[in-house]
Parts: structure tokens; sequence; C-alpha cells
């Protein structure tokens, strides 16, 4: 079977459609269906051969390429979904729900108008519903998300200065543990090794397999080298630099490169 990939939020998961008879690109906006509803996506990834068997369900088809009326609807969606998300906080405050708003979208045919939030615990929002099906004559529906879902939705600066990742390019949160922090010698401050959302940064994960390769590759801190200048005990191991410091006994340190050990 021949199938593309579409995204429908930027870093968002990738869903495989069946080609059909249109000829579709990468680049090009396209209507298709989804679990949320009729939506617009992008075509991400190009065509290629798979087994249908692999995926484990119904590959769908694409609908149709976009059409500009089908932009325009979608662009009057996000204007009128940013109005009912103001509607919903003043909702949520009436019936002091505690529970805090992230965003809110409507599909494309409006069959649909949906609300994501986050809460510590679970909320039982059946009269809020109520309320907001009768405003807007359409069926709500509200999905609680988790705070590294609220970060990816809501965009913004890390630590680093720079676009969050979550929300730039990773499509999935990989698992991130505080042995990733260890591995790469950093300070286990919470304050320095958590992303805007409180969890552990992602990137922690970019370099750990690096750093594991490299350590095990040199000696362990205490242990004793043979360099250039003598033999010493290894003191430190900068992995960034390449540089190992040196007590070689006498008060004098050194700090060499890797290659400067002796086999």
């Amino acid at each position: 079977m021949e199938v593309i990939g579409v995204e429908f939020k930027e870093a968002g998961k990738i869903y495989y459609y069946k080609m059909t008879n249109d000829e579709f690109s990468v680049g090009d906006k396209v209507v298709a269906e989804t679990i949320r509803g009729i939506e617009i996506g992008e075509v991400v990834n190009p065509s290629k051969i798979v087994d249908p068997d692999n995926f484990g369900h119904p590959i769908e088809s694409i609908k149709r390429k976009a059409t500009l009326r089908d932009l325009k609807r979608a662009e009057e969606n996000e204007k009128e979904a940013k109005e009912a998300f103001e509607i919903c906080l003043d909702k949520i405050e009436e019936h002091n729900l505690p529970m805090r708003l992230v965003d809110s979208e409507y599909t494309l045919d409006r069959g649909k108008l949906l609300f994501y939030f986050t809460a510590d615990d679970r909320v039982d929002f059946r009269e809020l519903v109520k309320d907001l099906a009768s405003i807007f004559k359409t069926r709500i529906e509200l999905r609680q998300i988790g705070v590294r879902d609220e970060a990816k939705m809501r965009g913004g600066l890390g630590p680093c200065g720079r676009v969050l990742c979550c929300s730039k390019f990773l499509r999935d949160f990989d698992p991130i543990s505080i042995k990733m922090a260890k591995e790469q010698d950093l300070s286990l401050n919470p304050n320095k090794i958590s992303g805007i959302c409180g969890r552990l940064m992602c990137c922690l994960k970019y370099e750990t397999n690096s750093y594991k390769q490299i350590k095990n590759e040199l000696p362990n801190v205490g242990e004793k080298v043979e360099t250039n200048f003598g033999t010493g005990n290894v003191e430190d191991i900068n992995v960034i630099k390449k540089t190992l410091k040196v007590d070689l006994g006498d008060d004098e340190k050194i700090e060499i490169d890797f290659e400067d050990i002796e086999s």
C-alpha cells in the first residue's frame, strides 16, 4: 500500500493516509479525517510503500487537497476558537472548577469544539459542557492534558534562549531520567535541569549516549594513569573539552587532552 505522512499541528504526530488518484506532494495542505474530526493538515512525508498489517488499524484516505475556501474557513475557525476560549474561561470561573484552560480549537467542519486543560486531579465538568453546548450549538469536548503537552501547545523559550524543542520539532516525548543528568555531570539542582513545564528538560537525552560512550573509553575519577608528565590520579573529567585533570602529587596538577593518556 502506498501512503503519505500528514501532520495537523507543528511538530505534532504524523498520521499516514492512503494515496489516491490525486497527487500529493510534501508541503501540500490537505483535508482529512482525524480522531478529533475533519481537519486541515500538511503533507510532511513523501509517499512510500508499507505493509498495512504493521499499522494495526485501518488506513484512511485523504479527502482532498485543501481549497482556498477550506483555508479561509480554518482561519475563521481559529479566530472564533479564541473567542470561545475567553467564554470558556468565564464559565470555568462561574462553576468554580479547579482547572486551567490551555487552548481551544474547532474542527474544520465545526462539528466539534475542543477545549484542552490541565488540572491536578480529575474534574467533574459535566455542567460546564452543558453550558458550552447551549452557547455554541455544537459538540463540545474537554480534554485533560499533561504539563509537557501544555508547554508544547503554548510554546515559549527554554533556559537556553531558544524556542522549546517540544513545540518546534519533537513529535513525541521520550522518557527523561535524573540518571541522564548524572551521566553528563550536570548540577542536580531542579531549577537548572527542568524546563518551563517543570519536568526534566527533554534535551538531557540528546548527548547522554555520547557521554556514556566517551566515559566508557576513559579512566574513572580516582584511577591512576600514565601521562607524558608522569603518573597521577584522575581528579576530574571534562567531556565537553575532552580533557582530564590529573593530580601528579606534590601539589602538582595538570590538565591534559584525552589522547595524551599513555596506554
